[in-house]
């Protein structure tokens, strides 16, 4: 990864419907060899996909919450069936297994409190394992941003 790598996934990440062309006058490289690293950077896995990044509340989801979970027990079958259901829910937007009180840390989107409560009464409580679950609502987005910070 050198200087123009960089660039590249730092304007990518601003707009990744930018022209071929338009990329290649911000780095100041030709088209063809913007092309060529935009195609490497893809290959190597840097770029894995691109996405349109759609405003939640424009959808009717009103609520952010963070919904922390913790496990009855860690057998390796109900891990694997606590991820695989949280991968079939779609307001569940992150999960990560993380170090601390809890054992997961859900970033979840619903329409209102019934959905809030649904979710958790009819989704995740039935989960095999589930012995406790902690949830805290967003009141403002102080910051959000999908771009990491680049450098070469």
């Amino acid at each position: 990864m050198d200087p123009i790598d960089a660039s590249i996934l730092t304007l990518l990440q601003q707009d990744g419907r930018m022209t071929n062309l338009e990329l290649a006058r911000r780095v100041n490289l030709s088209p063809a060899a913007t092309h060529s690293r935009v195609k490497r950077l893809e290959e190597d896995g840097f770029i894995m996909r691109y996405v349109a990044l759609v405003d939640q509340e424009k959808l009717g989801f009103d609520m952010t919450c963070f919904i922390s979970v913790s496990l009855q027990v860690h057998q390796h079958s109900q891990l694997e069936e606590f991820r695989s259901t949280i991968l079939s829910i779609p307001e569940v937007l992150d999960c990560y297994h993380v170090t601390g009180e809890f054992d997961y840390l859900l970033r979840v989107v619903v329409l209102g409190r019934q959905d809030l409560q649904r979710l958790i009464v009819n989704r995740l409580t039935p989960i095999p394992g589930v012995a406790r679950i902690h949830t805290s609502m967003a009141l403002s987005v102080v910051k959000s941003t999908t771009a990491l910070p680049v450098s070469s």
